[in-house]
């Protein structure tokens, strides 16, 4: 196990985490250097100051592929370098995931490459299918974990996916929508992400994956954008809205 490293921003005794999948990153692959320097920014968070797109791409699991045995999720993220930045790990139980799939409740730990645990996603047990709006979904975003920095809540829509991204303070400050009528076949699926005002600011892009991994593994790609100049809160809140969209929408 690698032992937890002082940089500058963090402090020496931060416990480090040990459930960290060495195995899904080689060696031969490279991290983003952590920027320094920046104030009132959560530990951890500081590589979202220096980005204005975020990688996503998820992991097949050979289980999964020959069983059909749903395993815990594990995905990198990245920056459009191709540097690591994250690695997301979900943290689940195997009867919860296979009886409840998509709609399960979930914690997704997001992990820096000092094996540190930078952001907390939970998502509670929800209805996934629910034509009134008493059981819409939500997302509590922690950083450090803990802190709460932010929400992702669902508003009641019968045509158009919607979502709240919301800060500490519960105040609305973007929306997450899905243009209608946007969807094509074995295409990239796009969800906007407006400000307040209606403004268009960046989005959320499932990338189409050929037809041989759609069908046969879960081995999704996704591309996040926003303003560089958007707060890093705002920023880790639209990351975690992006594990809630894959697996509301495509059977994370």
């Amino acid at each position: 196990m690698q032992k937890n490293r002082d940089y500058e921003g963090v402090p020496q005794d931060a416990p480090p985490i040990v459930r960290q999948p060495r195995a899904l990153i080689s060696p031969q692959e490279t991290w983003m250097s952590i920027p320094i320097g920046m104030p009132n920014c959560p530990t951890g968070l500081e590589y979202l100051t220096a980005v204005d797109q975020l990688l996503i791409k998820r992991q097949a699991d050979l289980v999964e592929v020959f069983f059909g045995c749903e395993m815990k999720n594990k995905s990198k993220i990245k920056n459009s370098s191709g540097e690591n930045v994250y690695l997301a790990v979900e943290d689940t139980h195997c009867m919860t995931r296979n009886l409840c799939g998509s709609c399960r409740p979930f914690d997704i730990q997001i992990l820096d490459n000092f094996q540190n645990e930078v952001l907390h996603i939970n998502r509670p047990l929800r209805c996934e299918y629910c034509c009134f709006p008493c059981c819409l979904q939500t997302l509590e975003v922690s950083s450090p974990p803990g802190t709460v920095i932010g929400n992702v809540e669902q508003e009641w829509s019968l045509f158009t996916p919607t979502y709240l991204i919301k800060n500490s303070y519960g105040e609305n400050v973007l929306r997450v929508k899905r243009p209608r009528f946007a969807i094509k076949c074995c295409a990239n699926v796009e969800f906007d992400i407006l400000a307040m005002n209606g403004d268009k600011i960046g989005k959320i892009c499932k990338r189409w994956a050929g037809m041989e991994k759609e069908l046969f593994t879960d081995a999704d790609y996704y591309g996040v954008s926003f303003p560089i100049e958007l707060d890093v809160r705002m920023k880790a809140v639209l990351l975690s809205a992006t594990f809630l969209i894959d697996m509301l929408h495509f059977g994370y």
